[in-house]
């Protein structure tokens, strides 16, 4: 599709021809602003002003101005509810391309739109054109002079206004199109690769969340398993972008898994890639509440399909023995680190389809059924603490335990479900008892070890074989239940 030299806004009448322009405009600037950063460092040549004027991210718009059409659609997303103009930039949109058509192929088919692309107000920030910092290492130029020749990055404009509702709908002009705008969704794609060691373009739609790395260790026999029987994966990518390709000797295998670094990220991501595009990313995020919502707050511009919590839980009840699992139908919110933006009044809704995929694969993976599934199996509430010692104020602590019918205790449960809510991703937790802490079964060396070996193959298995289940139910795994009445149209 040819450029007009002004990125002027011009119609486009399908799906393709706008993701094609979005792509075309967007390679143009980057290339343009990757290009005037390199002569600058070499040779201290400033860009033009017409230079800078291409350093802008594209924008796509939705014009609706038809009252009374009333679509047939009960889609929770692509979908728009009031007329006005809608809008949004957008950033990497070829390595969006099948999200992007996913969100605008039923909307122009069930609305009468006007749909326009071209180049926004909004600057590219030079920090995301660079693609690993080593450019920058040796030129004698400081980032605070960079900043003044080029455009940098500003945090007043990545915001999470449109996800935590802060826009008056009612008189603002356009309105969001989407939850994520292209300087907030830039800023996340440079810390996902900071923190998970993987380059965003690697991390799946079915996401594994994790507090042990014991639970790393299976995926990876499990993604070497997959690599070498006729399944659909592909390859797998671990920390550092290091590829694991189907076909290899099992011996290159282990040698290149034998090498990788994987303690050099905070939370280092494993990939496990399919020819349909729906692989498997498993994150071990660590222990705790800040470290959560950290990633979840990042991996949420790539629009994931679901994320799971699988890991370990303290349980609160005598009926239960170390090596039962919890499906958490609710969460009692005390790690506090997102009061101030989702209050812990608010409830978070059981989302039926996470929740019975969940119990399938529990029951497939484990062969118990019935009364046996249910001695192993407790659903109930999850109460999440950002203080690890939270038994040493147990006697402060047990009314509350008590009111809300807690099962289990963890750090990070309750935060991911609130995060998933927040910013409408499909979530779920299933959890695994690795103590007692109230009946006298603590964590000791020796039998935290053969807990470990007997339990975390079986477990990462259900929330695996949960997940494939959730693959053929997507058209009602984006709830209703995630999205307000003032929502973007794009989930």
């Amino acid at each position: 599709m040819s450029l007009p030299t002004d990125g002027a806004f011009i119609v486009v009448n399908t799906a393709e021809q706008a993701v094609d322009r979005l792509a075309a405009l967007h390679q143009r600037a980057t290339e343009g602003l990757s290009q005037a950063l390199k002569r600058y460092l070499k040779d201290r040549v400033r860009p033009s002003a017409e230079e800078q004027e291409l350093f802008r991210y594209p924008e796509l718009r939705l014009t609706y101005d038809c009252q009374g059409e009333v679509p047939t659609t009960v889609r929770a997303y692509a979908k728009v509810q009031v007329p006005g103009t809608y809008s949004v930039t957008i950033t990497h949109p070829a390595a969006f391309r099948k999200y992007l058509l996913e969100q605008l192929q039923p909307l122009m088919a069930d609305f009468t739109l006007t749909v326009e692309v071209g180049v926004s107000e909004q600057y590219i920030p030079y920090p995301y054109v660079v693609e690993g910092g080593d450019e920058l290492a040796g030129s004698g130029v400081t980032a605070a002079e960079l900043a003044r020749v080029f455009p940098s990055t500003d945090l007043s404009a990545a915001t999470d206004g449109t996800a935590d509702g802060l826009y008056d709908w009612e008189n603002i002009d356009p309105l969001p199109l989407a939850l994520f705008d292209a300087a907030r969704t830039d800023f996340s794609l440079k810390r996902i690769q900071h923190y998970t060691g993987s380059d965003w373009r690697h991390v799946q739609p079915w996401i594994l969340l994790t507090n042990y790395h014991r639970y790393v260790d299976q995926f990876i026999r499990h993604g070497l398993d997959m690599l070498q029987s006729d399944s659909r994966f592909t390859r797998m990518v671990l920390p550092g972008n290091v590829v694991i390709e189907r076909g290899m000797a099992e011996g290159e295998m282990q040698a290149i898994i034998e090498n990788v670094v994987w303690h050099r990220y905070q939370m280092p991501a494993y990939h496990l890639q399919a020819e349909d595009g729906h692989g498997i990313t498993l994150v071990n995020i660590g222990v705790g509440p800040s470290n959560a919502k950290n990633i979840t707050d990042h991996l949420a511009v790539l629009r994931p399909h679901c994320w799971l919590m699988i890991g370990h839980c303290g349980g609160l009840r005598q009926s239960q023995t170390i090596g039962d699992y919890v499906l958490a139908h609710a969460y009692m919110r005390r790690d506090g680190i997102l009061d101030r933006v989702l209050p812990p009044h608010i409830p978070l809704p059981a989302l039926a389809e996470v929740q019975q995929a969940l119990q399938d694969a529990a029951a497939q993976v484990t062969g118990e059924r019935g009364d046996d599934l249910k001695r192993r199996l407790r659903t109930g509430t999850v109460l999440t603490y950002d203080d690890r010692n939270w038994e040493l104020r147990w006697a402060q602590e047990r009314p509350l335990i008590n009111l809300s019918r807690a099962v289990a205790v963890d750090m990070e449960s309750g935060t991911i479900a609130a995060q998933g809510y927040r910013l409408r991703v499909p979530y779920g937790t299933l959890l695994c008892v690795s103590d007692k802490p109230l009946h006298s079964e603590i964590k000791l060396p020796g039998a935290a070890g053969a807990f470990y070996e007997r339990a975390v193959t079986q477990h990462l298995h259900i929330g695996i074989a949960a997940l494939d289940l959730l693959r053929g139910q997507l058209n009602s795994l984006h709830s209703r239940k995630l999205r307000s009445f003032d929502e973007p149209p794009f989930r």
